[in-house]
């Protein structure tokens, strides 16, 4: 699944074998205006949902964690509908629609640009919830080394990501009475790595004019997760999808609106916003870094850890407690940037080459789980993106 920084404005970790996405995430529908009823799964399909993802994860997740993954699931299969029928609906407003219309557009923009056509966001999805999926993540107190989880085909992963808020909170709270950093962030969208279809959901579509730049930007991101993924490297995963939905929405407005729209201006600012937070979120990271490394009693790292975060939480306005498994998740959906787009240039600025030379990565490429991106990106720029 796919986001924006995660320690401010998530943008999407499902059921592990779900990529998540961070994002902001829009307000639950109004109650003025309800969802028209969704048309009925047949019970077969369900139960092949639920089997699917069982194959994939009982062998290596606690029962609770598969069953919530599954149900979680074909709830949304229950409650899809096309989305030509969702587009066209007069009980939704005129702007959802609208915005619904752009799916298939922006669909096959990315597939012009490199990115594997699938059959997802065919069908929509109103959630009654302001989220997607809640995603959890762990980290030492005083070292930004991450607890990890592994399935047998994403390898191992920072993450894990839960339908319900409650079933979040419930599986965060033995993890710090154990003494991690715990946090607990919401997502507004995810991918399921191809396994399955997935839907355009209602936490996908924003409030404000950037809408329709917010919109390209999530399903171009997810749709990466489909064309690319590399078992047990989040952090290229995720700093990948990031990049080439940061860039690719930016190329469809262009195209699709103008480079002088209001969406696309819009999009800008939002994009300028969030590069302000990620700045700041960096600088607090080498900062604390730096300070775990030091000889300082344990008690005074504490101290002045504590110190960094509420500045930080002050300068960008946080909306939730920070600490290390916040910024170590930050560091997973922002990494990389420069090489990727060194490379992007060196393969003269096409995407379907760009991304045909990070398939030739492999795993004897990386030395381990969540390898540093310039490592092995460099390579692929000094061979001239051949």
């Amino acid at each position: 699944m796919s986001q924006r920084p995660p320690a401010t404005a998530p943008r999407g970790a499902a059921p592990s074998c779900l990529t998540p996405r961070a994002r902001r995430c829009s307000p639950a529908p109004s109650a003025a205006s309800p969802a028209p009823p969704a048309p009925s799964l047949p019970r077969g399909a369900a139960a092949l949902l639920a089997l699917a993802l069982i194959s994939v994860l009982s062998a290596c997740t606690q029962v609770r964690y598969v069953a919530q993954a599954s149900l979680g699931q074909i709830s949304m299969a229950w409650r899809a509908e096309p989305l030509k029928d969702a587009a066209s609906d007069a009980r939704r407003p005129w702007r959802t629609r609208a915005l619904l219309r752009e799916v298939p557009h922006i669909k096959r923009f990315g597939e012009r640009h490199g990115l594997t056509p699938t059959d997802n966001y065919r069908t929509y999805v109103e959630l009654d919830r302001p989220a997607a999926v809640w995603v959890v993540s762990a980290c030492e107190p005083l070292r930004f080394r991450s607890k990890t989880w592994s399935f047998p085909i994403v390898g191992t992963v920072p993450y894990l990501g839960w339908f319900d808020l409650d079933d979040a909170k419930a599986f965060a709270a033995p993890l710090k009475a154990a003494g991690w950093d715990v946090d607990v962030r919401p997502a507004g969208a995810y991918s399921t790595l191809g396994w399955l279809e997935d839907p355009v959901l209602s936490t996908m579509i924003d409030d404000g004019d950037e809408a329709l730049g917010e919109l390209a930007n999530v399903v171009l991101h997810e749709s990466l997760h489909a064309t690319l993924y590399l078992k047990g490297q989040t952090r290229l995963n995720e700093s990948l999808a990031n990049f080439v939905g940061n860039e690719l929405a930016k190329v469809y407005l262009d195209e699709r609106v103008g480079p002088s729209s209001v969406e696309k201006v819009s999009y800008l600012r939002g994009q300028e916003r969030s590069e302000a937070r990620v700045s700041a979120l960096h600088a607090a990271y080498v900062e604390l870094n730096r300070l775990y490394a030091s000889p300082a009693p344990d008690a005074e790292k504490r101290a002045e850890k504590q110190a960094v975060l509420a500045r930080l939480a002050a300068k960008i306005g946080a909306r939730r407690p920070l600490n290390n498994a916040a910024l170590v998740q930050f560091r997973v959906y922002n990494s990389g940037a420069p090489e990727l787009s060194a490379l992007l240039a060196t393969c003269g600025g096409s995407w379907p080459r760009f991304l045909g030379a990070l398939r030739k990565l492999e795993d004897h490429h990386f030395s381990a789980p969540q390898e540093n991106i310039g490592k092995v990106v460099e390579p692929l720029i000094q061979a001239g993106c051949r």
